[in-house]
């Protein structure tokens, strides 16, 4: 018995150091970001069973052969977006008017992405979340030919449920109305009436990047579409940070408050790049050719109007790489006065908090707003980690108490921005499918900056003393979570 007991034994370390050996080198030979392969290799080698499973569901951005050739056929139909967009003169941009950089930030989006940056489209910022519903549900009543819409989150409830009847009254008179939502990021959603209610009265609708066994096999399940996309008739569109959710009856039961988001809506050339990645999106999920699409929808380039310069980014593996990280940072690079940063989910990658921690060090002003109470324990600790680097380089830290402060934004000088739906964290920046407009446009920018405004007023300046005498405990729950941040 006793040599059995050693054989098996034996053959247990083997297994193991063979295991841990294997996954190592292949953590090694995919060369992820250091401090991401650190994080895995040393998961793996404490916890052998269950790190080693984890790194084989989610250590790797595997997205399959077929969605990785869908994208490589979306790149050139975005060249080909980009292409007609120059022949209209769409393209034809002033950029002696604009901070130098900004034209550095429109030569990534075309290399990595394959969007310009266009001229032409007007904007109307919206902060309230009943408005934003209304209108939209608005929209959807007056569309004549077709209605595109993408969300990571639908919950029922409240006005979000007029949003609902609006479509289904828009499929009643023959609008072409496409519906696509995360699978898992909508779960609840999906087990509802809704959904069929949907389906019956003649909307198309599918549930994006859906999880199953199977599909660990093939990819990554933790993959999510994080867009929020509304295009009516080709014309208006509508993105932002808010999902298709009344805050009044959205995790009522998690002790952060109502959400708080903004959406812009759309009109002029912008448009049409908003639908260009909309109708990539329901060709990956749905198979429906690019060109049947666009002719149901009647989608089409749209004349210049407005006085705005905007690019449109989409992002997510297999699709960009790190171009949103790649514009964040050439953003924040041109920072001569005051850069202001807005994020429900502060856990950046090195290359982000030297950009920060740089801009104050060349004299600007910095400050984060982030807020107080956030749905996640994990994010909540590992983001307070990162609180103390960004104090000690005289970054002002602002914690918003009026609820979880959703919008995802950032202006620089009061003359350009970030607006979309990235999070400052790995997550957005690796593994989300996101989109965010980057606006060349001073008096955009400069009113997502008095949006920014409010949030500073209802907000509590982190007080770097103060911080700096929370306990022993707190602090090494913080920096031991900020060591899985790679991973989060």
């Amino acid at each position: 018995m006793s040599d059995f007991l050693l054989h098996a034994s034996t053959w247990a370390v083997i297994t193991h150091v063979t295991v841990v050996a294997a996954l190592s080198v292949r953590v090694i030979m995919n060369r992820p970001a250091t401090g991401v392969a650190l994080s895995w290799i040393l998961l793996i080698l404490a916890t052998p069973v269950f790190g080693s499973a984890l790194y084989l569901m989610v250590g790797e951005r595997r997205i399959g052969r077929r969605r990785r050739a869908g994208f490589e056929g979306l790149r050139e139909n975005y060249r080909r977006v980009a292409e007609t967009a120059a022949v209209e003169g769409l393209t034809n941009i002033r950029w002696d008017d604009h901070t130098p950089g900004l034209r550095g930030m429109d030569q990534i989006g075309r290399r990595l992405v394959g969007f310009p940056t266009v001229r032409g489209s007007r904007h109307r910022l919206f902060s309230k979340t009943d408005e934003i519903l209304q209108a939209i549900a608005r929209d959807v009543d007056q569309a004549e030919f077709s209605v595109l819409m993408e969300f990571y989150i639908w919950h029922p409830g409240g006005l979000a449920d007029e949003v609902l009847e609006a479509l289904i009254r828009a499929a009643g008179r023959g609008v072409h109305c496409c519906v696509l939502i995360d699978a898992l990021g909508a779960r609840p959603w999906w087990k509802t009436d809704q959904p069929q209610r949907l389906r019956d009265a003649g909307v198309q609708l599918h549930a994006a990047l859906p999880v199953g066994l199977f599909r660990t096999f093939v990819g990554r399940t933790d993959l999510r579409l994080h867009r929020k996309i509304v295009v009516v008739d080709g014309h208006i569109a509508w993105t932002g940070s808010m999902n298709l959710v009344d805050p009044r009856f959205f995790k009522q039961d998690a002790g952060v408050g109502q959400w708080v988001d903004s959406m812009a809506r759309l009109e002029g050339s912008a448009v049409a790049l908003l639908a260009a990645v909309f109708i990539g999106d329901w060709n990956l999920e749905s198979g429906t050719p690019l060109a049947e699409l666009v002719e149901r929808a009647k989608l089409r380039l749209i004349e210049p109007d407005g006085p705005s310069d905007l690019q449109v980014i989409p992002s997510g593996p297999g699709q960009s790489g790190d171009a949103q990280l790649q514009m964040i940072l050439t953003l924040l690079n041109t920072a001569r006065e005051e850069i202001v940063l807005t994020t429900p989910y502060l856990v950046p990658d090195e290359s982000l908090l030297r950009a920060m921690n740089g801009a104050s060090a060349r004299g600007v002003t910095v400050r984060l707003i982030v807020p107080e109470k956030v749905d996640s324990f994990l994010t909540r600790y590992a983001s307070r980690s990162y609180f103390q680097d960004l104090l000690d380089h005289d970054i002002e830290v602002y914690l918003y108490r009026d609820g979880l402060l959703h919008t995802k934004a950032i202006t620089v000088d009061g003359q350009h921005a970030m607006f979309g739906t990235v999070n400052l964290d790995m997550r957005s920046f690796w593994l989300n499918y996101e989109v965010a407009l980057y606006i060349y446009d001073s008096n955009f920018a400069a009113e997502i900056r008095q949006l920014q405004q409010t949030y500073l007023d209802d907000s509590d300046r982190l007080d770097p003393e103060q911080f700096a005498q929370r306990g022993f405990k707190e602090r090494f729950l913080e920096n031991s979570l900020r060591l899985a941040s790679p991973l989060l």
